[in-house]
């Protein structure tokens, strides 16, 4: 029996041809997409369907995947302004070593994933300390998550030894590695963080258990001097020379990487994280996106932590990706609006090795799937809804999200918990924060 069906709306598959469906739906059935079509396609399927929804004035769209987040770091948000990464990243650090444990890690995580989610994002590949905890929050909230081990080679706020980040990074693979819900990684910080020896180790974990790797990479020139003094190569140069870079690679932010760096991101399968909002707000550049694209690089959006940006704003990242390029390269036709779109969508998918099961409304795939209301004044008049979505939809306007056919936000709200206790703990938690930076 059909389990839920959404009816009237119109779809925005983003799917390969681009299908779009006007009075459509989809038809869901033990958790995945049993057809997607329009009404009179779907009104056998809803005679005998458990529930449902009558989606007149939304458009109807695949989960949003977010490949770039620190979503504990909603504890921190709005501490640290007006300074350079390198800089900036030494206070954080400080006021990570001095907060996070595994409860509050994860009471930012709850936090963190509460944002997203009312947004519409129901992938998100999340880099924090304890990944245990990171799982536990996405299921709370209900959303899938990729994440796994963290390498790094300072004490940090975990201070393990290589030896434990391996055994834990293993063990995590072991516990999750089969999971629908889980996309498991390895996640050392970066080449200037976590030493080569380490990185390789990382990569091996990953390897051997068929996971993802992901890591920073060449977000500010101050990085690539770095690892290049250390190393006489620059960043890219040095993760291949160490065989870190294969097409189950995910790479954080590439904002200075050279022609031939790209080439090897190219040949390799590589895939990006793209996160406009940050790189712009600590002022570490402007990546190369439209070469990327040129070069037929993977490119996915990320909005990286609270800290860096202040919020979790998916839309935020989609709009200025399909914008800042433009402006910088002096020309309008660089990143159109489907490649955007694809950006957020199934790129993310592909960037999580999961295109098969996310990204797209497609049959067999999962019911990740998101309502946007339409029936407001910067929707009307409304010519192409995927320019609609792209250049004029806010995160205010998700009213229903689905995770594989569950409705986890209806009307605007969490259905699997009443974020207001969170929202009160991590209040109550304000001072103390504040002190670690006074």
């Amino acid at each position: 029996m059909t389990d839920l069906v959404i009816r009237n709306a119109l779809v925005v598959t983003c799917d390969a041809a681009g299908t779009v469906i006007a009075d459509g739906g989809v038809a869901v059935e033990n958790g995945r997409i049993s057809a997607v079509g329009t009404w009179a396609e779907l009104a056998p399927l809803a005679e005998r369907a458990k529930r449902v929804v009558d989606g007149a004035g939304h458009i109807l769209m695949p989960g949003i995947v977010n490949t770039h987040c620190h979503a504990g770091d909603s504890l921190f948000r709005g501490l640290v302004e007006d300074l350079p990464l390198e800089p900036w990243l030494q206070t954080v650090w400080k006021a990570e070593g001095a907060i996070l444990n595994p409860r509050t890690s994860h009471l930012g995580t709850v936090l963190g994933f509460a944002e997203l989610l009312l947004s519409g994002v129901t992938s998100v590949m999340d880099m924090f300390w304890y990944p245990f905890e990171t799982v536990k929050a996405a299921r709370k909230v209900g959303l899938r998550v990729s994440t796994g081990g963290i390498f790094f080679d300072p004490a940090g706020v975990t201070a393990l030894s290589i030896e434990k980040r391996v055994a834990e990074a293993e063990r995590f693979f072991e516990e999750f590695g089969k999971s629908e819900d889980v996309f498991a990684a390895a996640m050392p910080h970066g080449a200037y963080t976590v030493s080569p020896d380490n990185l390789k180790s990382a990569h091996a974990v990953a390897h051997k258990c068929g996971g993802l790797f992901c890591t920073h990479c060449a977000e500010t020139r101050a990085e690539q001097a770095d690892v290049t003094s250390r190393y006489g190569r620059s960043v890219v140069r040095h993760l291949d020379h160490l065989g870190c870079i294969d097409d189950r690679t995910v790479l954080a932010h590439c904002v200075h990487l050279d022609d031939e760096e790209l080439d090897i991101l190219a040949r390799r399968g590589a895939h990006v994280a793209h996160n406009p909002m940050s790189n712009m707000k600590l002022a570490s550049g402007f990546a190369r996106i439209p070469k990327m694209l040129d070069r037929g690089i993977n490119v996915s959006l990320g909005t990286d932590g609270q800290l860096s940006g202040n919020d979790l704003d998916m839309w935020m990242a989609l709009r200025l990706a399909a914008t800042i390029h433009k402006g910088f390269t002096g020309r309008a036709d660089v990143v159109s609006t489907r490649q955007a779109m694809d950006m957020l969508t199934i790129n993310g998918a592909k960037a999580l090795g999961a295109a098969d099961r996310i990204g797209s409304l497609e049959k067999g795939k999962f019911a990740d799937m998101v309502m946007v209301d339409i029936k407001r004044p910067h929707a009307v008049p409304m010519f192409d809804p995927m320019t609609h979505l792209v250049y004029s939809t806010n995160k205010s306007d998700v009213r229903h999200v689905f995770l594989g056919g569950e409705q986890v936000v209806r009307d605007g709200a969490l259905t699997r918990l009443d974020i207001m206790e969170t929202v009160d703990e991590v209040q109550s938690l304000a001072p103390k924060i504040k002190a670690t930076i006074a």
